[in-house]
């Protein structure tokens, strides 16, 4: 009799391709994101992201409307894929969903300190994503934007933090 630790044992194969798969739409909502920000919320979606750009009293906006509008694919995907056993379904939620919390942590947390958190940090990627941000922001019409990606930074936000922080260094 063949020993079992002779055969690879196929439903941890099948775990790390669900793994990946998250992994992979995780990575894939990054610029899934940018298309939807650039052409759905400044475009036909404005009227739910407007006040977003200009600010009103209150701690809840029209814009976190988006939350759901990401969330329920996601829940759906994990809720429908685990009761038919789809664990592809239920990998691509699970993507959307990480996708999800580290858009919160970034965009709710770290940059609009809508929580308390993170208030003062001097982690270079922070300062990077802030700034990128506050040139998206400046824009308070739906055109002319700029910045319309969420955790990946263009080179330009890194090398103003990178010339403001040398400035420093000299004073």
């Amino acid at each position: 009799m063949y020993s079992s630790a002779v055969f690879f044992n196929t439903s941890k194969l099948f775990t790390m391709i669900y793994v990946f798969v998250a992994i992979g739409v995780f990575l894939l909502m990054e610029p899934i994101t940018w298309a939807t920000h650039k052409y759905v919320m400044h475009g036909f979606l404005w009227y739910l992201h407007e006040d977003h750009h200009q600010k009103s009293d209150g701690f809840f906006e029209k814009n976190d409307a988006f939350f759901l509008i990401f969330a329920i694919p996601s829940w759906l995907c994990i809720m429908l894929g685990s009761m038919a056993q789809n664990y592809w379904s239920v990998g691509i939620g699970a993507g959307i969903a990480m996708y999800g919390f580290a858009y919160f942590l970034v965009h709710e947390i770290i940059i609009h300190q809508r929580f308390k958190l993170f208030t003062r940090s001097n982690n270079k990627y922070i300062k990077a994503i802030r700034w990128a941000h506050k040139m998206h922001h400046k824009h308070l019409g739906k055109e002319d934007g700029e910045s319309f990606g969420m955790l990946i930074v263009a080179k330009k936000y890194w090398d103003k933090v990178r010339k403001d922080e040398a400035l420093q260094n000299q004073v």
